[in-house]
C-alpha cells in the first residue's frame, strides 16, 4: 500500500478499486492495530473518493442513442449530467 496520498489522485480506476479492496480487507481482518486503522480508514475514503470521480468521468462521456418516432435509431447525443 502506497503512503502518499498525491498518488491517489493519478490511478486509474481499476488500480484505485483494487486498492479499495486490499484496504477493505485488511479492516474486515479486525486485527491491524487502531492507528493504523484510522490510517487504512482514511486511504479507503481518498479512493473511494477517486473511484467516485472517475465513475463520473466516465457517465459524463457515455453517449445515449437518440431514436426517431417510429423507434429507429437515429444517432448519438451525450448523456445527461
Amino acid at each position: 500500500m502506497a503512503d502518499a496520498p498525491d498518488d491517489v489522485n493519478t490511478m486509474s480506476f481499476e488500480q484505485a478499486i483494487a486498492e479499495l479492496e486490499r484496504v477493505v480487507n485488511q479492516l474486515d481482518r479486525g486485527d491491524v492495530p487502531l492507528d493504523e486503522s484510522i490510517k487504512l480508514y482514511e486511504r479507503g475514503a481518498a479512493l473511494k473518493a477517486r473511484c467516485d470521480a472517475k465513475l463520473k468521468e466516465a457517465e459524463e462521456k457515455v453517449e445515449q442513442i437518440t431514436l426517431d418516432a417510429g423507434g429507429n435509431p437515429t444517432g448519438t447525443r451525450p448523456a445527461d449530467p
